[in-house]
């Protein structure tokens, strides 16, 4: 596979879906047999970037390839990847309704069938640091834990997933849910899908939905 190509069509990806605006946000992606992580460069138009401006680091996050100026949020990036084996691509991202949440700094439950299944009972917001620093990347790890997703409270959201588009399914369920979530709390209280019941439906879409 290759990986520059994804994370370039993966910026135009995010963009097209309005999960960031501008040059926010930010992309990795891992090859599981090299180790190799694969991430967008800092502040640059997602439309321009070719495969050239695409960095490349080692598990340990030392720079392999690459002459621009990575991520702000790099080192967030490599140690989600330490932390979780299982994790291929990792999407930071600021959309509208996951920022609203973020700026609350309230926990997003499981309120959709489809947030249960993808996502689990609950997405939990990271400490609050201040953007690039180790601190938001540990407090990001921390709130991640073995989910799918975080907010970064007044930061935007983080969603991994064992592929990117695997990713990109995840960051789209968490910010319809928090859309419905906002809309539902504007007008009633919303009813909040049981631990149990999402233990269930998690089990179902692992061992029987789909062909």
């Amino acid at each position: 596979m290759d990986y520059k190509q994804l994370i370039i069509d993966s910026g135009k990806e995010m963009m097209s879906k309005s999960l960031t605006v501008s040059t926010w946000g930010n992309i990795s992606a891992r090859d599981f047999e090299t180790g190799y992580i694969y991430l967008t460069p800092s502040g640059m138009d997602y439309s321009t970037c070719t495969t050239d401006d695409i960095l490349v680091y080692d598990k340990d996050g030392k720079l392999v390839e690459g002459h621009r100026k990575p991520s702000i949020e790099k080192d967030m990036h490599v140690k989600i990847f330490q932390s979780r084996p299982d994790v291929g691509a990792v999407i930071h991202t600021h959309p509208t309704y996951s920022m609203v949440f973020s700026v609350l700094n309230w926990n997003v439950p499981a309120v959709t069938e489809e947030f249960a299944q993808l996502i689990g009972k609950e997405v939990r917001c990271a400490e609050y640091y201040l953007p690039g620093t180790l601190e938001l990347a540990d407090s990001v790890v921390k709130a991640l834990g073995e989910g799918m997703a975080t907010l970064c409270v007044s930061h935007g959201a983080v969603c991994v997933g064992n592929d990117m588009k695997h990713a990109f399914n995840i960051s789209t369920v968490l910010e319809k849910a928090c859309q419905i979530y906002y809309m539902a709390k504007s007008i009633g209280d919303p009813v909040i899908i049981a631990d149990k019941d999402v233990e269930i439906m998690q089990n179902f879409l692992k061992t029987q939905y789909g062909q």
